[in-house]
């Protein structure tokens, strides 16, 4: 038997859990070094589970049959609250929550290191050396930048990369059952429900409550509207706080200014169906989320890689930021597996996830192009293609554009 090899993963989200439990069952010793202090939340986070997720889980050996909240089909209102489109489309809605609890129960504690800010690392013949802001230096075998789109690793390795703003912005919340209004519920709570007032999209569908509750009269809406935003005034507007600071990225949701939530609830109830406008006015705060894209041209940088949004982020609407975390620790375990050289293993990895990350990108653009606040000549071709009832129903958080 060989000495055991050790990674070092930065991140302790969905891509650094998923990682590191795939590895760990590899034979590898792994530890996650997450740089927030207190336990990861995902606040205001719904998120569609992919059949391709809840199979990634189940082959971990971990429990999927109370993920989420299984809806059957899809439904289109106008702004007069008319059924103008129907598709039957069985799904599970779960919470980012659910699913980071899920792995985080499952990662032992003891290797699992929060509030630890990395400050480089350094490359050497046979190893990789991370060191931390607090004086810590670890050496490993390997390295995976997991640290979303903000990556130190990823700025480190290739600094010309940054997040694309895609031109619109997303607000967001979770809406307790409880506080839905007995007809609004009727009508859209357990099915995924479209409004399209032009050039926006609102969407709703139902998550578990609080601690996984799936109970009647627990569970919650999700609720995300996406409205457009031109990269100058207007997001800088959004962006800044009463204070007068401007946020870099994102908002946090206390910060948000009570005149932009204020001219949100006024659009809701101008723009949106009745059952949308009850939803909104039960928000208490709101997220608000500027919608960017990444694209790395590289995941394997010697004995480093890179995976889920530390490499590819895609705009929201193809349901697969999770799905493909797990698909790119997927393939980052079983190419170390197949191959005892650690930067062999790793440019396998890369082939292996390059070419699917780009095509989701990708799409993932063509289905926001009609969000955008503007357009290039391509970009309103893609709109015109993606913009309509029946694109919206039957394209929105699937992946069945990969196998098709």
């Amino acid at each position: 038997m060989g000495k055991e090899r050790r990674a070092v993963i930065i991140g302790g989200s969905m891509s650094g859990l998923l990682s590191a439990l795939l590895l760990q069952r590899s034979g590898w010793r792994v530890d996650v070094y997450e740089r927030v202090g207190e336990e990861l939340s995902g606040r205001g986070a719904g998120i569609v589970a992919q059949p391709e997720l809840i199979a990634r889980l189940n082959g971990l050996g971990l429990r999927t049959d109370d993920l989420g909240v299984r809806i059957a089909r899809r439904q289109i209102l106008n702004a007069g609250g008319e059924i103008t489109d129907e598709l039957a489309c069985a799904q599970v809605a779960t919470a980012w929550e659910r699913v980071f609890r899920l792995l985080r129960a499952a990662f032992p504690d003891a290797q699992y290191h929060r509030g630890k800010v990395l400050k480089g690392f350094s490359q050497e013949a046979g190893s990789v050396t991370a060191h931390f802001i607090d004086g810590e230096i670890v050496t490993a075998d390997l390295l995976v930048g997991a640290d979303g789109i903000r990556s130190t690793v990823r700025q480190h390795l290739a600094p010309e990369v940054t997040p694309l703003y895609a031109g619109y912005v997303a607000w967001r919340a979770l809406i307790a059952e409880e506080r839905i209004p007995r007809d609004t519920h009727a009508a859209i709570f357990d099915i995924m429900s479209f409004g399209l007032p032009p050039a926006e999209q609102f969407l709703s569908y139902p998550v578990a409550g609080p601690d996984n509750d799936l109970r009647e009269g627990h569970r919650r809406t999700n609720v995300i509207w996406y409205r457009p935003a031109d990269a100058g005034d207007k997001l800088k507007w959004l962006l800044t706080d009463a204070q007068g600071r401007v946020h870099d990225i994102s908002i946090p949701p206390g910060l948000i200014r009570a005149e932009a939530i204020a001219e949100m609830r006024d659009a809701a109830e101008r723009l949106l169906a009745p059952p949308f406008r009850a939803l909104v006015r039960r928000i208490d705060e709101p997220l608000l989320q500027p919608i960017y894209d990444l694209a790395s041209p590289r995941m394997a940088f010697g004995r480093v890689a890179v995976i889920g949004d530390a490499a590819f982020v895609a705009r929201p609407h193809v349901g697969a930021g999770v799905s493909k975390a797990a698909d790119d620790a997927a393939a980052l375990a079983k190419a170390l597996s197949a191959h005892d050289d650690v930067g062999t293993a790793l440019n396998t990895f890369e082939a292996a996830r390059l070419g699917e990350n780009r095509r989701i990108i990708e799409w993932a653009r063509h289905l926001g192009a009609y969000l955008q606040a503007t357009q290039t000549q391509a970009e309103k071709e893609r709109a015109d293609r993606h913009a309509t009832d029946a694109a919206v129903i039957k394209e929105t958080a699937t992946l069945d554009f990969l196998y098709a």
